[in-house]
C-alpha cells in the first residue's frame, strides 16, 4: 500500500514552492464505508503578494474519501511550501482545495481558511466542492471567529 511512496519514512526538504510539491496518495483502506477525514493546519503562512510580509491562517480540510487518501507528510510539506508563497487568502485557499480534488478526487471535500487580520481585518475563505454526502457524520469546524481585543 505505501510501496509508491517517496517521502514517507525519509529526510525530505521542504518544498521551494507549491507547484513544486508532491502530494502523495495511498489507496482508501475503507473503500464502500463512507467516513470523513479532518487535517487541522493552526500554523499555516504564506506571504502577501504585495508587500511581501507574511500572513497567518488556521486551515480546516475535511473530506470524505473516495479510492485514495492523501498522505499526511506529503500534506504537511505542500501546506509549508506556501511559507515562501506570495498570494492572496483567497488564493490560497482555493488553490488548496482544488489541488487536493485534483490528486485525490474525493467524494467531497470543504476548506475553511480562518486568516488572521491583515490591516486590522480578518479574512475567512471557504471552499466545497457540493452538498456533503448523505449518512457521513460531518462535525461543524467550529474555528471561533477573532475577537481582537473586545
Amino acid at each position: 500500500m505505501t510501496e509508491t511512496l517517496t517521502q514517507l519514512g525519509r529526510a525530505t526538504p521542504l518544498p521551494a514552492t507549491p507547484e513544486a510539491a508532491v502530494l502523495e496518495r495511498v489507496a482508501n483502506p475503507h473503500p464502500g464505508h463512507p467516513y470523513m477525514v479532518r487535517f487541522t493546519a493552526p500554523e499555516f503562512t504564506s506571504l502577501c503578494p504585495i508587500t511581501g510580509q507574511p500572513d497567518f491562517a488556521h486551515l480546516v480540510i475535511d473530506y470524505v474519501p473516495g479510492g485514495w487518501i492523501v498522505e499526511s507528510k506529503s500534506l504537511k510539506l505542500y501546506l509549508g511550501a506556501f511559507r515562501n508563497h506570495g498570494a492572496f487568502h483567497e488564493a490560497c485557499t482555493v488553490a488548496i482545495a482544488r489541488r487536493l480534488v485534483a490528486e485525490i478526487r474525493p467524494e467531497w471535500l470543504r476548506i475553511g481558511g480562518y486568516w488572521y487580520p491583515r490591516g486590522g481585518m480578518p479574512i475567512d475563505v471557504f471552499y466545497q466542492t457540493g452538498p456533503a454526502p448523505d449518512g457521513v457524520w460531518i462535525p461543524p469546524q467550529e474555528v471561533a471567529p477573532y475577537r481582537g481585543r473586545g
